[in-house]
Formats: structure tokens, sequence, C-alpha cells
């Protein structure tokens, strides 16, 4: 029996143009009221240009974590199935960019407390989540390259690509919701819930326990 998750509506999954005008526009709300308090947060006042650039990269990058579960799913009308992969793959980059240029910009404006935090020494318990986080997101940028080469072993790949996207997600939501930082707080609140359920519906819908469970059965 060959198992799939990628890209492919639930069943019934209808969407009309208000429906789809409605899912547009509370997506794009959520992005634009997110960015618009984080720039006009009080606490940029003062700081150097690179750690305003730094703190919104990773703004940025929280609103792109909300996109690819949804791409993934085939929830966002416009962009199914091929579309949605290739939208999938580009966000996925802009991803991992996002994540260096808030690393870089953070041990610009302060390498010990970055060094730290790689190192699991620091004592701000949000910064192990955000390193952990880092990592997965390394990782599954690792595996999508990998993709082609695995051939048969395609379920296992499935398995760790969505492993580590549950990583990611946990570890984003923990380090963000952690910080009194650049985000104002209900909004970085709600954010985060909607990534949460975003991912939730996504693996629940897919089934992705039925991949285990193949593979534990061969």
């Amino acid at each position: 029996m060959r198992i799939s998750f990628w890209n492919r509506p639930e069943p019934g999954w209808q969407v009309s143009g208000l429906r789809a005008a409605l899912i547009w526009g509370g997506l794009i709300a959520a992005v634009l009221v997110t960015c618009w308090y984080a720039l006009s947060s009080p606490l940029l006042q003062w700081r150097d240009p690179i750690y305003i650039l730094a703190g919104f990269a990773g703004v940025v990058g929280m609103v792109l974590l909300l996109l690819q579960p949804l791409l993934v799913g085939g929830l966002l009308p416009g962009l199914e199935a091929l579309r949605g992969r290739r939208a999938h793959q580009v966000i996925g980059l802009a991803l991992v960019l996002s994540v260096l240029v808030h690393v870089i910009g953070l041990w610009m404006t302060s390498p010990p407390d970055v060094i730290d935090a790689l190192l699991f020494v620091s004592p701000t318990p949000f910064s192990d989540w955000g390193v952990i986080a880092m990592w997965a997101v390394f990782g599954a940028a690792v595996l999508a390259i990998l993709r082609r080469r695995m051939g048969s072993r395609l379920r296992l790949w499935r398995i760790a690509h969505t492993g580590l996207a549950v990583v990611i997600v946990i570890g984003t939501v923990l380090h963000a919701v952690q910080i009194q930082g650049t985000m104002e707080t209900v909004s970085k609140w709600v954010l985060a819930a909607l990534i949460v359920m975003a991912l939730g519906r996504v693996v629940a819908a897919r089934r992705v326990w039925a991949l285990l469970s193949a593979s534990k059965s061969r």
C-alpha cells in the first residue's frame, strides 16, 4: 500500500471563491498585524540596525513557518499540488536564510551570548529552544536536498522530515513565547497558535502515524 501525505486535498475539500478570499485574507491579516506590531515595537528604539534586522529576521522566519504546513496540506487556494510543492521548497530556502540572518545578526551584536546559546550554557532557557529549532531547520533542509537520492527509502524520508518539522515548530514556539522582545505579546501568541494548529491539522489529516506503522511492519 502506498502512503503519501504531500499536497493532496482532504476529501470534500472544495474551495469557493469566497472561502478562498477568506483564507487568504485571514492569512495576510495575521502576517501584516504581526509584522506591524514588531516593526513598531518601542523596544527597537536606540537599537543598532543590525540588531533590528536580526530580530525582524526571526519574525519573518516564524511567519514563513506558518506557510509550510499549509502548503503541504494543500490548504492554500491556488497553491495545491505541484505549485504548492514548489512554493514549499522556495519558502523552505527563505526560512533557512532568515535563520542565518537572525543568528549571524545576533552574533554580530553580542558574540558571547550566541556562543553560550550554541553550547547550551546560556542562562536563558529560550536560547536552548532556539538552537534546537535552528538545527532542525538545517536538518530538514539537508533532507530536502537528499530527497531524490533516497529512492525506495522515501517513506523513511517522510517520517524524518515530518519529525524535524514537529521539532522546528515546538522549538520555535517555545523560543518565541518566552522572549520579551520585538514581537507584541498577543499577536505573537496568536501566530504561535496558528502554526501549531496548522501543523497538527496536516499531520492528523495525512495520517503520518500510518507511515510509522507501515515501516515497523516491514
